[in-house]
């Protein structure tokens, strides 16, 4: 043997014993696992005696104190300053109390089937390397479908949320179409305000900035009307403009508000537009038989989202996009590079998830869906959500009562209300309220502006709300409300600039 070769190897194995400390063996990895099994059993055990959310963010600046080429580190301090600089800071999305925005939910068999999925690292992406994780998303995506009244023909893809599975079906809706870059600036879009900001996000990144946007107007409960849109389009027609989308909502994130699906898809089969439904939100409440007359028309989409991280209460990075013609979605998203020549001719007739989004490398999502689902069974997914509709119900009758003055009755399970004062700005007054129940941290609401009002917002979703977390949420709001009435100064400059020159 050459003695360069020699040196050679003795370098390789010299290389892969350092190299070694990536691959712990099992005593190793046990300890790791206690560290960090440990972490989530108190964390998980103690959670609704923890703020919601903390205004103190001060740790946040530790991470740097540890640089990303500053190990090794033992994991008990790694973990001990995870939890100090990102799990305490502001929300606590897991925690029973966060009633903002649209809460995300962290079941733990999720936890588990993403702690195999990475050990395993399966592949999802590509059918020929990964055909049972390619096999499970299919039984999750047909499962999707069926749930929202989708015919067999549909195709999906489940993506890192409802950004990238909109931005999915926006593509295939141009592609289906045909619309190209000459034809941009004539194509029309319609939708209410209220439509969620990633899909006029979506249309930007797919090219189509140019588009005409058409605002719909809404009725009293902020759903859209459909003699507007039907006014809008044979008025843009006339003009020799091209109508193509309509964006509709199955809960708005302001709101909650479901727009009339039927009558919106009616009108899109006449006149030849791509219905897509944002469902991201209130899609999966088809699960309960007595809420689907809610919901009517949504099965006549051309494409929708859905979140299984919002309303099935998975971990967050967990969207879908349903198609109604699989033809529309591989045409749009099928690529072929010569280095996977083996994968294409392999496939034996059953399509990659790569072929149908802009993912190529691909996370292995469905398992996280998949577990939990067969392991409890649809019953209390069914049972969490019909809870959440009674909450909701519940807060609505309750915070009246207050004397708040209320938004639209809901939809869904967002509840829109503020504090008029007897004098003063009610917008400065509400804002000053949200924050004050950010300070007291208990709970965590969030606010919105609607018609120019200021208003509190409460959004039951997680799985860990129950009675005790809305009566607490209650009890928060009348609480702020006394401090702010004994204390005009916080919410009325002019009282606080009178008593210090006084």
């Amino acid at each position: 043997m050459h003695p360069n070769s020699d040196r050679e190897r003795a370098r390789i194995l010299e290389l892969e014993e350092a190299a070694r400390a990536l691959d712990p063996d099992k005593g190793e990895r046990d300890r790791l696992m206690r560290a960090a099994h440990g972490f989530a059993q108190h964390l998980l055990s103690d959670i609704s005696k923890k703020p919601a959310y903390s205004h103190d963010k001060s740790a946040v600046e530790e991470i740097r104190k540890l640089g990303a080429d500053d190990g090794p580190h033992p994991i008990e301090q790694l973990i001990a300053r995870f939890d100090e600089s990102v799990v305490r800071p502001g929300l606590l999305p897991s925690h029973p109390g966060h009633l903002a925005y649209i809460p995300g939910g962290g079941l733990y068999a999720s936890s588990l089937a993403d702690y195999l999925a990475a050990v395993t690292n399966e592949y999802a992406g590509v059918r020929f390397v990964g055909p049972g994780s390619v096999e499970m998303e299919d039984l999750i995506l047909d499962w999707m479908a069926r749930v929202v009244g989708f015919p067999a023909t549909a195709d999906g893809n489940l993506a890192s949320g409802g950004s990238i599975a909109s931005l999915t079906a926006i593509v295939a809706a141009r592609e289906a179409a045909g619309l190209r870059a000459r034809d941009f600036d004539r194509a029309v879009v319609y939708a209410t305000p209220h439509i969620h900001q990633c899909l006029h996000k979506a249309i930007r990144v797919a090219g189509m900035g140019e588009t005409a946007r058409r605002d719909i107007p809404v009725d009293e409960g902020f759903r859209m009307c459909p003699r507007s849109l039907s006014e809008l389009v044979a008025a843009d027609r006339a003009q020799g403009l091209r109508p193509w989308l309509v964006l509709g909502s199955a809960g708005t994130a302001d709101t909650g508000a479901i727009d009339p699906l039927d009558r919106i898809a009616e009108i899109c089969r006449r006149e030849g537009l791509w219905f897509h439904v944002d469902a991201a939100y209130g899609g999966f409440f088809a699960l309960l038989d007595e809420f689907r007359p809610r919901l009517a028309g949504l099965e006549r989409a051309d494409s929708l989202v859905l979140d299984p991280h919002k309303s099935m209460f998975l971990p967050y990075g967990t969207g879908a996009v349903l198609v109604r013609n699989r033809d529309a979605l591989q045409d749009a998203h099928a690529y072929y590079a010569a280095y996977l020549q083996d994968t294409v001719e392999s496939e034996g007739g059953g399509r990659s998830p790569a072929a149908v989004s802009p993912e190529l490398t691909k996370h292995f999502r469905a398992l996280r869906v998949w577990l939990p689902l067969l392991l409890h069974g649809e019953e209390p997914f069914r049972a969490c959500l019909r809870e959440k509709l009674e909450l909701t119900k519940y807060f609505h009758g309750e915070v009246e009562k207050l004397g708040f003055e209320l938004g639209p009755e809901p939809d869904l399970t967002v509840v829109t209300f503020r504090w008029v004062p007897e004098s003063g700005s009610a917008n400065a007054f509400n804002q000053a309220l949200v924050e004050e129940t950010h300070r007291d941290g208990r709970v965590f609401m969030s606010s919105t502006t609607v018609k120019g009002k200021f208003m509190l917002r409460m959004a039951a979703l997680a799985f860990r709300t129950h009675l005790d977390t809305i009566d607490l949420a209650l009890a928060v709001l009348r609480e702020a409300l006394e401090r702010l009435q004994a204390h005009p100064e916080r919410w009325r400059p002019t009282v606080a600039a009178a008593r210090r020159t006084g």
